[in-house]
């Protein structure tokens, strides 16, 4: 590895690390001086290099993922409003419906009672994102073709699901998610871990029914049955045990938005809360192998 390549990796490695702080942070001190300690930079050095990694500044990345996050638990969960204000870092529900109104067009509480069947990025509420709210009939029909739809094509379980140690590689965004697959796969195999038994998973930070594409940050990630050591860009993370909704399904790339939803309409019709956790796939083939090009696939969603 040239010095060059090898400054890039120590970069990654570090704003993974930031990554991971925000994320079990987001009700906390989030400042330039906090996180460029855990960066082991300067303010004005890690300032510079996360922008450079995220097309964002640290500024913008907080805001934008703690009304994200907000906006999840607005449609998941029972908490009011102050609850969820403060839990994100903000001082009252003013100053929170504010900045929530700013990024999604619309107030937290109509955004709660009115975003398309709480769920999906098929409609979705505002130009920011996407398409605009259908009206009833058609949110009906939405609803009723999903229900169908997870009915004929998932095998659903509830599973206490034992810790799973990963290796990975960030993507910033659906467009970088295939090569941030190639780097650790080959990665995996330089270190022989590549295998016909081999478990390829892609855990997702954000959820596109609230965040953009190309600003989805997702872990192409391998699991690990022994223990490694890596650096640069490959991180290590743990996927903790916990009880979990696990679809199972066989089909195409153009389905997996539409079995998501689907999921997440059962998790809600089905008396389930998500939990404070990532969702995530595990793969079971290699969909160019299959004779009608479709993926066998598991989804799962950690619950309460």
């Amino acid at each position: 590895m040239n010095k060059s390549n090898k400054i890039q990796g120590d970069y990654h490695q570090r704003i993974n690390n930031v990554f991971a702080f925000i994320d079990e942070n987001l009700e906390g001190d989030l400042s330039l001086k906090n996180i460029s300690e855990v960066a082991f930079f300067s303010p004005f050095h890690f300032h510079r290099v996360f922008k450079f990694i995220t097309n964002e500044t640290l500024n913008d990345y907080v805001k934008r993922r703690r009304l994200e996050k907000s906006a999840l638990d607005l449609l998941h969960k029972n908490g009011n409003l102050s609850e969820i204000a403060h839990r994100y870092g903000f001082s009252d529900n003013s100053s929170y419906s504010k900045a929530f109104k700013k990024y999604f067009e619309v107030s937290p509480t109509v955004f709660k009672e009115k975003y398309p069947h709480r769920l999906s990025k098929i409609h979705k509420w505002n130009s920011k994102i996407g398409q605009a709210y259908p009206d009833y009939d058609q949110y009906i029909r939405i609803i009723e073709n999903l229900k169908k739809w997870i009915k004929m094509n998932a095998k659903i379980d509830i599973v206490e699901t034992q810790k799973m140690e990963v290796a990975y590689v960030t993507s910033l965004g659906v467009q970088n998610l295939e090569s941030a697959y190639g780097k650790i796969m080959k990665w995996a195999g330089d270190r022989g871990l590549m295998n016909q038994h081999t478990k390829m998973i892609t855990i997702y930070h954000d959820s596109f029914k609230v965040t953009a594409p190309e600003k989805v940050r997702m872990s192409a990630s391998i699991l690990l049955n022994e223990p490694v050591t890596t650096n640069g860009e490959i991180g290590l993370a743990t996927i903790e045990a916990g009880k979990h909704i696990v679809g199972s399904f066989e089909i195409g790339l153009h389905e997996f938005e539409k079995s998501w939803t689907g999921l997440f309409l059962w998790m809600n019709e089905n008396g389930y809360q998500k939990r404070d956790s990532e969702p995530f796939e595990i793969y079971h083939n290699n969909f160019n192998e299959h004779p009608e090009k479709k993926a066998v696939v598991d989804f799962y969603i950690p619950v309460f």
